[in-house]
């Protein structure tokens, strides 16, 4: 070999070593099969796995909020995140189920000496978060797709059609003045800015031919001829639609209700305004909703008092049940938050234009600086009325398993969908949370391609109180019965909801990963029965040892 050829071998080795790390992290014997740690290689930390008698390693750190993905719920080749849910691939690192959006960064993994080493690829660490290949637009395709609405759905529908290499136009169209941004964040962190929730920057968007057209309104669509009409007076045509418009804040029906500080939470916009009004005033919240109690939790160390005002006897009666309902409104009462349940607001009385009192059904009158109505949503469906597509009696639109109308070539995804459940056997319901939104968002783009693929997802959602996470799976509506571990006093606690003797949700807090092991369970087809709730035996539910 030649000096020369000698010196720019060296100069390649030397520069693969300043751009990769090695380090060996345990002994292969270390783990069995279906077992995972975390390790160190320098200051990154991975996620180590052996699976089908290999190991491999991806990055630890969840690409939602950042969990630890070691703590989490490792079945077959995916992990599932104790803290929302996501899962990833841990042989690709792909993401596999929603909120996460990006995808892990996978690392070498090699066995010597019966030790086991990973090398990290520094620059790769940079990005920790991979988005999946996506192609772009072929201007030769004269085929659209538009979607209607800025949520998540829309979103990931347009993720998804430029993963799978469509090569047609795609418009997403918004009311908002502002790219589609994370909504779950708003009742927990209210003067957030909103430039931190954006889920994709315009360069994303510019870089992947997406076309986002914001402040614009679809006022009709006209399904014989395939077009929309927008409030600006402009029509556009398409090929396939996505609606996803959404859902909106139910108003006040109440004299008063339109004095100025009456507010509801929809935008950032709306959040830092509650935010700063609420500060040292008087606070008076209608509703017992997840935003209604996340912003009551919120505003309690801001807001000179805070009274809920619920309808039912306790909140969450529908949705988390009574024994939660109970010991959430318990948490924030110790805390000099006062409720009147089982009432309603008759009238919101004024002094110069501002909101001065409330009058209840039950003849009190609370004192309020400021009213925060959050009694509810109403699908934004108005402008579907005369197309065709089929609504339910509450307007919400009725899909197939395939986010399919009645209508071909239009879907519907998101908040204002009624779809079958496949964990509930393909009952018809609606869920207005994120996680699901988006794997309908996803189901959509893979059928306008033909794809024949059914939504198959486990509700996942959860909620902040005073700093303390709840988190819940499955679809609990109609349970008839409620197994609970652990005790609401110690602030730890594991609830399963049991219908015919199966559980169909569970909820949890300070219990990590259990409500993740559940879903994973539901997502599988495996039944919980409610003896195996009942029972000691809590092995299954993966919680750390040591802790529990």
């Amino acid at each position: 070999m030649s000096e020369k050829k000698s010196k720019e071998l060296h100069h390649a080795d030397q520069q693969e070593d300043e751009e990769e790390a090695t380090a060996a992290v345990c002994m292969e014997s270390d783990l069995k099969d279906g077992e995972m740690m975390d390790v160190d290689v320098g200051d990154h930390n991975i996620l180590l796995v052996r699976c089908d008698g290999e190991y491999t390693a991806i990055g630890n750190q969840c690409t939602h909020y950042g969990a630890p993905l070691s703590t989490g719920v490792l079945v077959g080749h995916r992990v599932r995140c104790p803290w929302h849910g996501a899962c990833f691939n841990v042989k690709t690192g792909d993401m596999e189920e929603y909120p996460a959006m990006d995808s892990l960064t996978c690392h070498k993994v090699k066995i010597l000496d019966r030790r086991v080493y990973v090398t990290v690829n520094k620059k790769a660490l940079g990005q920790a978060k991979r988005v999946k290949k996506m192609g772009a637009r072929d201007p030769e395709v004269k085929h659209t797709v538009i979607l209607l609405g800025g949520g998540c759905a829309s979103v990931i529908c347009a993720e998804i059609l430029r993963q799978e290499n469509y090569r047609g136009r795609i418009i997403m169209v918004t009311r908002d003045d502002l790219l589609p941004y994370d909504k779950t964040r708003l009742s927990k962190v209210m003067n957030v800015k909103s430039d931190s929730i954006l889920l994709r920057r315009m360069e994303f968007y510019q870089k992947y031919d997406i076309e986002v057209w914001l402040k614009k309104e679809a006022l009709s669509i006209d399904t014989d001829k395939k077009s929309v009409a927008f409030n600006d007076g402009t029509t556009e045509f398409y090929d396939q639609l996505l609606v996803a418009t959404g859902c909106r804040a139910k108003e006040l029906d109440s004299p008063g209700a339109e004095l100025k500080n009456v507010l509801m939470l929809e935008t950032p916009e709306d959040a830092n305004r509650i935010h700063n009004a609420c500060m040292g005033c008087r606070t008076v919240i209608v509703g017992t909703s997840f935003v209604g109690m996340e912003v009551a939790s919120y505003m309690i160390d801001k807001a000179s008092s805070i009274t809920i005002i619920g309808f039912s006897e306790l909140p969450y009666l529908k949705t988390l049940g009574r024994e939660i309902g109970k010991f959430t409104m318990t948490v924030l009462e110790e805390r000099g938050v006062k409720f009147y349940m089982n009432d309603s607001v008759t009238e919101v009385r004024g002094k110069n234009g501002r909101v001065k009192e409330v009058v209840l059904k039950s003849g009190t009158t609370v004192e309020a600086d400021v009213l925060l109505v959050g009694i509810g949503i109403v699908p934004n469906s108005e402008f579907l009325k005369g197309s065709g597509i089929k609504m339910d009696s509450k307007n919400y639109v009725t899909v197939d398993k395939y986010m399919r109308t009645n209508v071909r070539d239009v879907y519907c995804a998101g908040d204002l969908t009624s779809f079958p459940l496949q964990m509930i056997k393909d009952q018809s319901v609606s869920v207005a949370h994120w996680q699901t939104a988006q794997a309908q968002g996803r189901i959509a783009a893979l059928n306008m391609l033909g794809r024949q693929v059914a939504l198959n997802t486990v509700p996942f959602y959860w909620t902040v109180l005073l700093g303390q996470t709840i988190r819940y799976a499955g679809y609990g509506e109609g349970y008839t019965d409620l197994v609970l571990k652990g005790r609401f006093e110690d602030m730890k606690f594991l609830a399963f909801y049991i219908k015919d003797d199966e559980v169909v949700a569970t909820a949890g807090l300070n219990v990590e990963p259990a409500v993740s092991a559940v879903a994973e369970r539901f997502a599988a087809g495996k039944v919980i029965t409610k003896a195996e709730a009942e029972s000691d035996d809590l092995s299954w539910l993966k919680l750390p040892t040591g802790k529990h």
